[in-house]
């Protein structure tokens, strides 16, 4: 039950974070801001993705550990 209350607050806020910090990285190495906020878009969901499977492996080992 955590695992999913930690999932659903803190994997969008780390998705947030990074849009930002690539969008604003991004926009100064890409002259076309369309370009840089689709690779921002990727790169949020990503870093989503990861951190979801991260507390997905943490549940599951703390899990067994706690047996």
């Amino acid at each position: 039950m955590i695992v999913l209350v930690v999932c659903i607050v803190f994997c969008p806020i780390a998705g947030a974070m990074a849009y930002l910090i690539t969008m604003e990285e991004y926009r100064r190495h890409f002259p076309d801001v369309g370009r840089a906020r689709l690779e921002a878009i990727r790169t949020a969901l990503l870093a989503t993705g990861v951190l979801a499977l991260l507390v997905g492996i943490a549940a599951l080992v703390l899990e067994r550990v706690a047996r």
